[in-house]
């Protein structure tokens, strides 16, 4: 099964360079495709040598991963945060789930990348909660195959919380797989906002979003630590920026302008 990962990023300098790397080993034969937002550093730089597809896309994680979904040609799709590492296992891992039909997709555990024990028990919750809802945050790289996704309409156009409502569907859609292994995602919003306020914070969001308040006005809420407020992208137009290979391969030339 060909594996198709995608990852939006907006100024991750610091953290593209080590995300597609280890994507690379894990997973030598699958297509990465890195989705910009509008980055204003270094980020399209360091990752057009490092994968197969970089487009830009209206910023807006739901908006650039919907793009790079249309754009990619794996009959799994993979969405990977840029400031997370996948483990060495991640592709057999993936397929050895998929093996299943009745799997319609994934996610990972999750740790973080701070090794102090408060935060390797913030990373345990996290995995376990998952577990227990069979929900994923968008940190824990959120796989599906491709048919489902499309099915279900990809993310919502909705500025936070796209990764909580679409596992919300994809666990209506089918079985899903809640693997062991984990990928290790940064612990900077912790880190820089602190612990409690952070936590406090992101279960707030998470209630109000299932308590119905719009989207819009909880992302006022909700500070990126990319830069920026989270935003709302516009299912509008995409532009392939570099790719590798054939450019008949389905999905390639859907985004030129």
């Amino acid at each position: 099964m060909k594996l198709s990962v995608i990852v939006p990023m907006l100024n991750e300098e610091q953290a593209i360079v080590p995300c597609l790397d280890a994507v690379r080993g894990a997973a030598p034969q699958a297509e990465i495709v890195a989705v910009d937002g509008g980055s204003e550093d270094r980020s399209t730089e360091l990752a057009r040598p490092r994968c197969d597809r970089l487009i830009a896309a209206p910023r807006g994680r739901a908006a650039q991963m919907n793009a790079g979904a249309k754009c990619a040609a794996g009959e799994c799709l993979v969405f990977l945060h840029a400031d997370t590492i996948v483990p060495p296992t991640f592709a057999s891992d993936i397929t050895s789930a998929l093996a299943d039909p009745a799997i319609v997709g994934g996610r990972f555990d999750v740790e973080l990348d701070d090794n102090r024990p408060l935060f390797r028990l913030i990373g345990f919750m996290i995995s376990a909660r998952s577990r227990l809802s069979r929900t994923a945050t968008g940190d824990q790289a959120i796989f599906v195959r491709r048919a489902v996704f499309e099915r279900l309409g990809g993310f919502a156009q909705i500025p936070i919380c796209e990764d909580l409502e679409f596992a919300r569907r994809l666990k209506r859609a089918g079985a899903v797989a809640s693997l062991r292994s984990r990928v290790r995602t940064s612990a900077r919003r912790w880190q820089t906002e602190g612990v409690l306020a952070t936590i406090l914070r992101m279960w707030a969001i998470r209630l109000l979003y299932l308590a119905g308040v719009p989207p819009e006005l909880l992302k006022r809420h909700y500070s990126d630590r990319r830069g920026g407020q989270a935003g709302l992208g516009s299912p509008a137009r995409a532009k392939i920026i570099s790719q590798r290979g054939d450019s008949s391969e389905p999905g390639s030339g859907l985004y030129n302008d």
